[in-house]
């Protein structure tokens, strides 16, 4: 993470929820996963995420559950420290800093006060040998407190968390790595180690790949490379142990949890099948088709739900008896995004390549999927070495109304196969549908596509190896079997048989851009005539962009001698150059502005600039290490304000890009996170809600400030009412009906404290008096019947007396009034009638 006193380089959403083991709370209402450098925290029933832990400073690796208090979930990172949090109200409550990078968290019942966690051998940080420590936690009442002793349990672990498990509640644990499996007794202090061949007879891979312990019995489970699951016993006495073995899996074992009480065995691989084993039987239950490849299971502490993380950053929340309840699909991220980032105009969504043959549509404000789009339309196989189709290009139109995709499949010994699709905006089923589908568009790979700018005009145009670029737009179709609208090719262009690179269009959508190799070609789509061609810079052309709004008329390309060039075009010359490694070149759709990322000595550099102005507005250096490919200016729902100057380029939208690790990143202002940090700390009800007497009896008060202080001196309206913090509120809310006492009794409680009580009135209510005797003789009259009944809460005003009154204004005070007015004699003899 890069950190600037104006901009900061942070995770956006999109982080991956499938990097560890998910967690699920003991009431089965919540659901726990590591997200990057923070931590989320899901309901599992509507699948919203309800808070973000944020604090760690580098990946999260690791959560347990505090055995001692049930709220409470401990995380560890590998930025050195472990984090106590209340994970209902979002708190950080305590950090321990460890010092080193931690892998792993475990914690078990039997080991009060104490945390295990798997770091790197204290001889060497930087080798691959990883050792299991206990950490006791220090009773400190600092927040943040340096853990100085570690006690060294086991050595030559897995840094894998589902390679250790603990035993009987923390009687023993069990670690495999490589062909060993070690078991440590924490009563006799002794570790027993049992060895398997790398094959056997028949060639099976015998390597562990994940270790799951039977919580009530002396038996552990072991994932294999194969495919089997071994059951390992007596393993207390080296040479008698024993162990059986289940396979059905025809791929390595991923993941094994046990329910709590022991009486099932989950496991998961590849298949995307969960394999539920009845412990003690030779029976098993099957649920299949979960979409993707299972990485992790967990089980909840009272066995009522599982969870299986999956490789496209899936969690799937399953019931006991094998039902799906619930999904939550983040960011899919595959080997390459090869379609860039797009912004969906309508939904401002991220689309960009999901799982095989799909697009994805990803709320970058919510971090959320929205909707999946099956673009290929063929059922994916899972196996290596198998050629399939799949998505390379997209393109969307700039009001939305139509998706341009181009799929592709080459087998070794056959042809390319490729498909140009037109989908269709659907405005009932709030999706695209397609429209038209075009085998073969070109004769070789298409190599660049985009849509017309121009909201009017709604033009495709497509470049491909085969030398020549074609328009696409759509007409009637003639066709008497089909109602509606079609898409065909308009025009085929070439220059000189050299083959295009890349494309694009002008702001306004009058010239398009088409680069041939070392050649820049300026179109105008209204004729299809050449208007220009620019030939100054050395190399191919590697990338096209026009610049926007004031600067409309410059054209900027990148070519392979790594330079970037700035052409005007009205003059027909070359601006500016200068020398860069440009992998990435956006322009921003709503300023002037244009964002290059440069690739230099290992890390990737920012340079934002202006085409009028070759000095850069913004410059950060090594926003991340390696190359990035894709990148995307995303328009901001409201503009920033009180901006630095350095970040004006980011007031109107926000640049994301991606790195080659496919973590999504975004640029992150000073002013913009003290926004979000000063709304997270203010819980206050908004200023529409009605004054009613209930409003006034559980709701909380938003104090005047810096407004009419000498009014707020003057003495106010007391009024016996039961604040929402009190303890008989809270015994009235929690208390089991079967122990209440009788509603006669509640009732004309809760009547006297909706009612408001004539002493404490000083002058300033004496004045409201003097301003509602002008109100008419009934009125005096239903006044004085509420002043008869205010005699009756007397025992009520000595309870309540301690309670301070809530400061309220003039406006607030008139309608108090006029709720005094009000008869609430019907609540009770409603409530008596039905006694």
């Amino acid at each position: 993470m890069v950190e600037q006193a104006e901009i900061r380089v942070v995770r956006c959403g999109g982080s991956k929820i499938n990097y560890r083991e998910a967690i699920i709370t003991y009431d089965s209402k919540f659901l726990l996963c590591a997200s990057g450098d923070s931590v989320k925290v899901y309901s599992a029933s509507t699948e919203e995420c309800v808070h973000i832990l944020e604090g760690h400073t580098d990946l999260v690796t690791g959560l347990a559950f505090n055995p001692t208090n049930h709220l409470q979930v401990y995380s560890c990172s590998l930025d050195g420290t472990v984090r106590l949090w209340d994970y209902t109200d979002g708190i950080l409550i305590k950090t321990l800093v460890i010092g080193y990078n931690i892998s792993a968290l475990y914690v078990a019942q039997k080991h009060e006060g104490v945390v295990f966690l798997i770091i790197p051998m204290a001889s060497d940080t930087d080798s691959e040998s990883f050792q299991l420590v206990a950490v006791r936690l220090p009773k400190s009442a600092e927040q943040e407190v340096e853990v100085r002793e570690l006690s060294s349990v086991l050595a030559d672990v897995s840094p894998s968390p589902g390679a250790t498990s603990f035993g009987r509640g923390g009687e023993y644990i069990a670690t495999a790595v490589g062909l060993q499996l070690s078991v440590f007794f924490f009563k006799k202090q002794k570790t027993y180690r049992f060895f398997l061949n790398a094959s056997d007879k028949k060639g099976a891979k015998n390597a562990f790949t994940c270790v799951s312990c039977h919580p009530k019995e002396d038996c552990i489970a072991t994932g294999h490379q194969d495919g089997k699951i071994r059951l390992w016993r007596n393993f207390n006495q080296k040479k008698e142990y024993t162990y059986s073995t289940q396979h059905w899996h025809h791929n390595a074992v991923s993941a094994l949890a046990f329910t709590p009480e022991g009486t099932n065995l989950l496991s998961g691989g590849i298949e995307s099948v969960l394999v539920l084993w009845r412990y003690g039987a030779e029976s098993k239950d099957l649920l299949p088709r979960l979409g993707s490849a299972i990485e992790h299971v967990s089980v909840s502490p009272d066995g009522a739900l599982f969870c299986t993380s999956h490789r496209d950053n899936k969690i799937t929340i399953i019931n006991s008896n094998l039902k799906v309840s619930a999904v939550i699909q983040g960011l899919v991220k595959g080997e390459d995004v090869r379609t860039d980032l797009i912004i969906d105009p309508r939904t401002k969504s991220l689309v960009l390549n999901g799982k095989p043959g799909h697009l994805q549509f990803y709320s970058l404000h919510h971090d959320k999927q929205l909707y999946n789009l099956d673009i290929v339309q063929q059922e994916y196989i899972h196996q290596s070495g198998l050629e399939q189709f799949d998505v390379v290009k997209a393109a969307l139109d700039p009001r939305g109304s139509w998706l341009a995709t181009v799929e592709e499949r080459r087998e070794k010994t056959s042809e390319l196969e490729s498909s140009l699709k037109l989908w269709a905006y659907n405005e009932q089923t709030q999706s695209f549908v397609l429209n038209t589908s075009v085998s073969a568009p070109h004769e070789d790979r298409i190599t660049a596509m985009c849509f017309s700018t121009d909201a009017e005009t709604t033009l495709l145009v497509t470049a491909g190896k085969d030398g020549h670029f074609k328009a696409w737009q759509p007409a009637e179709d003639w066709d008497t079997h089909r109602d509606g609208i079609s898409w065909s090719c308009d025009f085929v262009g070439s220059y000189h048989h050299r083959s295009p690179a890349n494309c694009c269009f002008s702001a306004d959508g009058s010239l398009l851009a088409v680069g041939f190799q070392e050649i820049v070609t300026v179109w105008s789509p209204d004729s299809w005539e050449l208007v220009l061609t620019l030939c100054q810079p050395p190399g191919y052309i590697r990338d096209l962009c026009f610049g926007r709004l004031s600067c409309s008329k410059y054209l900027l390309g990148t070519t392979s001698k790594n330079l970037l060039c700035c052409w005007d075009i009205l003059t027909c010359s070359l601006k500016w150059s200068t020398s860069m490694d440009v992998t990435v070149l956006q322009a921003d759709p709503l300023s002037e502005n244009v964002a290059a990322f440069c690739y230099t000595s290992g890390n990737t550099d920012l340079f934002v600039f202006k085409p009028s102005e070759p000095r850069p507005l913004y410059s950060q250096k090594a926003v991340c290490p390696g190359k990035v490919h894709r990148a995307v200016f995303a328009p901001r729902e409201r503009a920033l304000e009180s901006c630095e100057e350095r970040a004006q380029w980011l007031n109107r939208s926000q640049l994301y890009f991606m790195t080659e690790h496919m973590d999504l990143m975004t640029f992150s202002t000073k002013s913009e996170e003290d926004k979000i940090m000063a709304s997270r700390q203010q819980l206050v009800i908004d200023d529409s809600v009605a004054m009613t007497p209930f409003y006034l009896l559980l709701g909380k008060h938003r104090q005047q400030q810096h407004e009419k202080q000498s009014s707020l001196t003057t003495p106010m309206t007391t009024r016996v009412h039961l604040p929402q913090g009190s303890s008989a509120i809270r015994e009235l809310l929690h208390t089991p009906a079967h122990v209440l006492p009788s509603a006669s009794v509640l009732c004309t409680m809760f009547v006297n404290s909706l009612l408001i009580s004539n002493t404490g009135v000083g002058e300033g209510s004496e004045a409201k008096e003097e301003e509602m005797e002008s109100e008419p003789e009934e009125d005096t009259d239903s006044e004085e019947e509420m002043d008869s009944r205010d005699s009756r809460p007397a025992r009520a005003n000595e309870i309540c007396a301690e309670e301070v009154s809530p400061t309220v204004s003039k406006a607030q005070e008139r309608q108090l009034k006029t709720a005094r007015k009000t008869d609430y004699s019907w609540l009770c003899s409603s409530l008596f009638s039905s006694l």
